[in-house]
């Protein structure tokens, strides 16, 4: 298909948006439970970030697989069949009775969902470059939809048992299988010599996008922000349970980990919503009036004040402050996400969209590695820790950001 006008693509972009916002909600239905789910079954908070490295660590090996798969046979069979790993992934998950168990459910989660760089492809198909911060826009409005209605409904149903998600998310992503199965096209029109013959992450890959202008910088980024991310992330049901709830004798350990999961679905609905409404209605006209280098410094810095406040909150306020926190962290995440993948997507030619889109994914999916990975032992060192790494990692990415001058997309052959 090739590229038109945002309006005449309408439909095509708006059934993305329902794959992705589905396959979403399946997401944001774990995230209240899981690090207590954990803790029932023996993990530690390292562990439990451990469990959020695993499931990054099969989305770096194979955001580059989907994506340059989706750029030789159509993104629309690497959607279906990841949807499909995903909904088994979850539905193990769901029923593991132990910690090998449950990291392996984890693992075969984050292969599935490691199509959202095929999905942005999809996006970038069917719009042109001007509109195209629109189009990344409704990824990420998306992900806002999904992280209301999925922590929403994750919060409410684990107040039934704290495997229901999981399974509601294994239904979900069923539901999201037939849905993309009957409505969503394939938009990719093949052309001769088109796509990569490398399928894995590797340094030639890599050094060959670096390539293209500005593409460095960008591919820095979606190394350094998913880091910093995930350090707060990964911790922030843990903080809220350390910062706000305090274990009683007479209160079973279900029943704490069933208060805590509330309580973190309560920041997340808020996440959501001022994401959704920023991403699905305003980024648009934002990008066009300021331009997404701009909105994408804004949002980074914003994020690092944000960061730095968490903890004092956690000492000195009430619950209810993390919930005008939430919302100041989801405003510079909406600046920022859209604009990255909108900048990355305009930097390199038509047909490699898909293998670097892949690319960026992949290298989110390291710092979303790394970022877990380290998250549990600075907690456990002091719980403040991993938000104060994480700010200094933003202002970092603020700089760097600051050197992008787009140009034209060239090829480099």
């Amino acid at each position: 298909m090739a590229q038109k006008g945002y309006s005449e693509n309408r439909r095509t972009l708006l059934i993305v948006f329902t794959t992705v916002c589905l396959d979403l909600i399946g997401f944001g239905i774990i995230i209240p439970i899981q690090p207590f789910l954990a803790q029932t079954l023996g993990a530690t908070p390292a562990l439990v970030t451990l469990l959020g490295a695993s499931f990054s660590l099969m989305q770096f090996l194979f955001a580059p697989v989907w994506g340059r798969l989706s750029d030789r046979i159509g993104r629309r069979p690497v959607m279906l069949i990841s949807i499909a790993v995903s909904a088994v992934g979850y539905l193990l998950f769901g029923l593991a009775g132990s910690l090998p168990l449950l990291f392996f459910a984890r693992m075969l989660s984050g292969f599935g969902t490691a199509n959202i760089g095929t999905a942005q492809a999809i996006i970038a198909d069917c719009t042109s470059p001007e509109t195209r911060a629109r189009g990344m826009g409704l990824i990420g409005a998306a992900f806002g939809l999904g992280f209301i209605l999925g922590p929403a409904l994750g919060g409410v149903l684990g107040q039934f048992g704290l495997a229901a998600p999981a399974f509601a998310a294994a239904g979900f992503c069923t539901g999201n299988w037939f849905f993309a199965f009957f409505q969503l096209p394939e938009t990719y029109q093949r052309r001769s010599g088109n796509g990569s013959t490398h399928h894995f992450f590797s340094l030639s890959a890599l050094t060959r996008a670096a390539r293209h202008p500005n593409v460095a910088q960008l591919l820095l980024l979606y190394l350094f922000y998913p880091i910093a991310f995930s350090l707060m992330e990964q911790v922030l049901g843990l903080f809220i349970e350390a910062s706000w709830l305090v274990e009683k004798a007479d209160v079973s350990a279900s029943s704490h980990a069933k208060r805590a999961a509330g309580l973190t679905a309560a920041v997340l609905i808020v996440v959501g919503i001022t994401s959704t409404i920023i991403q699905g209605g305003l980024i648009g006209r934002l990008a066009r009036r300021f331009g997404e280098r701009r909105l994408l410094m804004v949002g980074l810095v914003l994020m690092g004040f944000t960061f730095l406040a968490i903890p004092f909150v956690g000492s000195l306020g009430p619950f209810g402050l993390m919930l005008p926190v939430g919302a100041l962290l989801a405003t510079g995440s909406a600046l920022a996400n859209p604009s990255l993948t909108s900048l990355l997507s305009r930097a390199v030619g038509t047909d490699e969209q898909g293998g670097t889109l892949g690319l960026g994914q992949s290298l989110g999916a390291l710092g979303r590695v790394v970022g877990p990975a380290s998250a549990g032992f600075l907690f456990q060192t002091y719980r403040g820790l991993p938000f104060f790494f994480g700010s200094v990692l933003l202002f970092a990415c603020s700089i760097i950001s600051s050197t992008i001058r787009f140009e034209r997309p060239t090829r480099v052959r």
